[in-house]
């Protein structure tokens, strides 16, 4: 009935609304009479175009009443029976539609007078008072963080609404409580356990209120005695959303844990230069894969180089060593610019890539893997499901911006199965007329969606531990076995991983890999040799 009536109705040509900010008011915080601290709004002026519409009776012309919209277009219902009331709204809403003279039409009829410019006064939330860290002394540390003079450690409090200030900053680290003047603060940082100090800090706005208590995680080690003494210092490592110097690895920051002291083992480091990701091992399969392609001169070899499963035999190993030391290490600039975009380790990336397609991407062992990652269908819905970043950006590119709102798990089978198919089709590297048998572009393109898919593992290995202890991961783990349960997770799936890590927790043992590791079932021992592989 409603879409009928709104046939009813006489208009001039509507002109599009003109909303504009016209002035701020003076903000002042005012503690409410209860002593509580005062809200963060203020009032706002703002011009807007306001139209002025009659509803007005066919038979003698009579002006029922007058509404007001500040929206181009017909007046809505509630419009009509916020402006009218219920007597007037229900004659309009009974009017039926009129195409005939105005003299037989029954009812009433909406009629456009006009637009002004009028002014309004709304009330808009002004932005909080913050409280961001840094290093005083060290604000340019090494690779490693290490800082050669005794760090400090400054907070610096920033007050957005004009007129006001920081007047004094807060916080406890490990409960010893710190009070500074002002709106910078500088604390002496003293040596911590390893598993780092618990700070909480905020800060006292003249407005009258306080910025919400931000949260910190602060290591600080002795280097020790060195005979360089450029390598003499502390390590400083500072996890927080307020820190402003060198952020954390991704998957570290999803853990809330440190990186171990110092230098990280080499297969969780990332080198300055590609070339020193290169490797020269001798891969079977992607040996057979190159002589497939006519790739390999194999004439001196009687079997053509291949055994039965497509794999090289010795000869033909030997016949393509050349070219296999050359494509194992022909998507290392791609494999280190990925690193460095997602803050992922490159030498882990590389060495699962090389356990997963020893860099072969095409399909060959199982047609439903794709890309040098081997990503499959399961594993394109851990991206979906666990990198939520990833997902509110894919998604829109398949489906409608609208049908994405809600998330992976709140979409229609249909069209999960329909945004799984376009992500595994962008690792899909076979191309039948290409002189290599793969396309090198989606090769490459394959190994930005196998740092999300690694990204995803993190973060439901991070799930997994949570659910088994109730604690943090940083509280019951530490980042090494963090990473080989993720590159277990990234094999053998979240099934093996949660059983074996709910085994240990239920026998209150750390979430270290040796403890976990024990409690493989048979069906998922593979990850074993596999973790094993990958960490060398």
């Amino acid at each position: 009935m409603v879409e009928k009536n709104f046939r009813r109705i006489c208009y001039l040509p509507a002109l599009i609304s003109i909303f504009l900010i016209v002035s701020f008011r003076p903000i002042v915080g005012r503690a409410a009479e209860d002593g509580s601290k005062p809200e963060r709004k203020a009032p706002v002026v703002v011009q807007y175009t306001r139209y002025t519409w009659w509803l007005i009776r066919w038979a003698d012309n009579q002006i029922y009443c007058t509404v007001y919209t500040a929206e181009e277009g017909l007046p809505t219902p509630d419009d009509i029976y916020t402006s009218c009331g219920k007597t007037i709204y229900d004659l309009w809403a009974a009017t039926p539609a009129c195409n005939k003279d105005a003299v037989d039409c029954a009812g009433v009829y909406l009629h456009l007078v006009g637009k002004e410019l009028a002014e309004r006064t709304i009330m808009v939330d002004l932005p909080p008072a913050v409280v961001y860290l840094s290093l005083g002394n060290c604000p340019y540390p090494t690779s490693n963080n290490l800082c050669n003079a005794p760090p400090i450690l400054v907070l610096t409090g920033e007050e957005p609404i004009p007129g006001q200030q920081i007047t004094a900053i807060h916080g406890f680290i490990d409960g010893v409580p710190f009070n500074c003047a002002g709106s910078s603060c500088e604390l002496n940082l003293l040596p911590t356990p390893l598993n780092g100090a618990w700070m909480d800090f905020w800060a006292d706005s003249s407005f009258g209120d306080s910025s919400e208590t931000f949260h910190a995680r602060l290591r600080v080690v002795e280097s020790g005695v060195s005979a360089d003494p450029a390598a003499r210092g502390w390590y400083v490592d500072v996890l927080s959303s307020q820190w402003q110097g060198r952020p954390a690895p991704v998957c570290a920051q999803m853990w809330d844990t440190f990186l171990p002291v110092g230098e990280p083992p080499n297969w969780l480091s990332t080198p300055p230069i590609a070339e020193f990701l290169a490797t020269e091992n001798a891969y079977y399969y992607l040996a057979g894969r190159l002589i497939a392609q006519n790739m390999v001169d194999v004439t001196p070899c009687s079997s053509g180089g291949l055994q039965s499963n497509g794999y090289a035999d010795e000869c033909g190993l030997q016949a393509a060593m050349s070219q296999i030391r050359a494509w194992q290490n022909r998507f290392d600039p791609q494999i280190l610019q990925v690193a460095q975009e997602t803050s992922l380790p490159a030498q882990l990336m590389k060495n699962i890539l090389a356990q997963e397609s020893q860099f072969w991407p095409g399909a060959f062992k199982d047609p439903k893997e794709f890309g040098l990652g081997q990503i499959t269908d399961s594993g394109a819905e851990t991206i979906l499901i666990w990198d939520t970043r990833f997902f509110f950006q894919f998604c829109p590119t398949v489906l409608d911006a609208g049908v994405c709102e809600k998330g992976y798990v709140y979409l229609q089978p249909e069209n999960q199965k329909l945004i799984r198919g376009a992500l595994a089709s962008q690792a899909r590297a076979d191309c039948p007329d290409c002189d290599t048998g793969v396309s090198l572009e989606n090769a490459n393109q394959s190994i930005s969606l196998f740092a999300h898919s690694l990204i995803a593992n993190c973060a439901q290995v991070s799930r997994i531990v949570f659910n088994a202890t109730s604690q943090p991961p940083s509280v019951v783990s530490d980042y090494e076995s963090l990473w080989r349960l993720t590159a277990a997770n990234y094999h053998v799936g979240p099934g093996c991983v949660s059983y074996a890590v709910f085994n240990a927790a239920a026998r209150v043992e750390p979430i270290s890999w040796a403890n976990v590791s024990k409690y493989f079932t048979p069906a998922c021992q593979s990850a074993l040799e596999y973790v094993d592989n990958v960490t060398q």
